[in-house]
């Protein structure tokens, strides 16, 4: 059988990275062709484009940074949990190694996601043209004055949002920044963007989810010396009023691949306590503790 072709991204200044990099790559040295490091030494997108899979190791932001690589050429990401939470990167060091052969054999194991495109343009000029996977954002910056933001869908006015600023998320971030602000969770093969302002000035201001295919423009009519556009936390540019920052779907995907030990709905339950179950006083122990306390039943 031919051996898949595999690119590793970690970094190896994380706690533990480079522990589980040498442990995966002793296991698979008979059982895969690795071609490179390519966050360490990076990849040329000719060599992107030969891999069956990219293996990242770490925690979300090393998923997303390579995500954005990763974007236009169609190889799917396997992510192995070296950080903290590790809500995308869905396999540990001994699943991936247990579950090898199913998971590069299991095509139905692949999971297609939508990208934003974000270009910001000022005075017709197009200035900064960036990917997210997860979100972009607008946030207020010193000296942290509420900011009066000129929200249009398909060359339709939305809204005029005064607040801190505003997310706009894909269905994939819609488990981070999005849902901290009181944003809904979205299925993560869905094609939508959620917008959730950021503290608005309005009881009434609530998120909403658009159609994928309709392009957002936001303009600043009101900002502070530092408002920041941010993607996925990790780009950022500096706004001034007037600038025109114009979201679309991207042409590219992210294709994740979904450890077949567990439904998106059992990470949901685990690593964010969704939908938990109240806690319930058991009523016996409720009663005697009542009891030797000199209560009568």
């Amino acid at each position: 059988m031919k051996k898949p072709k595999l690119i590793v991204f970690g970094e190896l200044s994380r706690p533990h990275v480079r522990e589980a990099m040498e442990r995966f790559l002793a296991f698979a040295d008979a059982q895969a062709e690795i071609i490179g490091n390519c966050l360490e030494t990076g990849c040329e997108a000719n060599d992107l484009r030969q891999a069956d899979f990219a293996v990242v190791f770490g925690g979300d932001g090393t998923i997303l940074r390579a995500a954005r690589e990763l974007c236009q050429t169609s190889v799917p990401v396997i992510g192995v949990n070296v950080g903290k939470l590790g809500f995308l990167a869905e396999f540990s060091i001994e699943e991936l190694t247990e579950q090898f052969d199913r998971i590069v054999k299991g095509q139905t194991l692949i999971e297609k996601r939508m990208i934003l495109h974000c270009d910001v343009l000022r005075q017709g000029r197009e200035i900064f043209t960036y990917t997210a996977v997860n979100d972009v954002v607008i946030t207020a910056g010193p000296p942290f004055n509420m900011l009066e933001l000129k929200l249009t869908v398909q060359n339709q006015k939305l809204a005029v949002c005064i607040g801190d600023g505003v997310i706009v998320s894909t269905p994939t971030g819609s488990t981070a920044y999005n849902l901290s602000a009181g944003g809904p969770i979205l299925s993560a093969n869905l094609s939508a963007i959620v917008l959730t302002p950021i503290c608005p000035h309005s009881l009434s201001f609530r998120p909403i989810v658009l159609n994928a295919d309709q392009q957002l423009r936001i303009e600043p009519l009101r900002v502070n010396e530092e408002t920041t556009l941010l993607l996925d936390g990790q780009m950022r540019q500096r706004l001034l009023v007037n600038d025109v920052v114009a979201i679309r779907k991207h042409a590219g995907q992210f294709l994740v691949v979904n450890n077949p030990l567990r439904t998106q709905w059992d990470t949901l339950a685990t690593k964010l306590n969704w939908a938990q179950k109240p806690r319930y006083a058991d009523r016996q122990s409720h009663s005697q503790s009542f009891t030797q306390q000199g209560g009568q039943l």
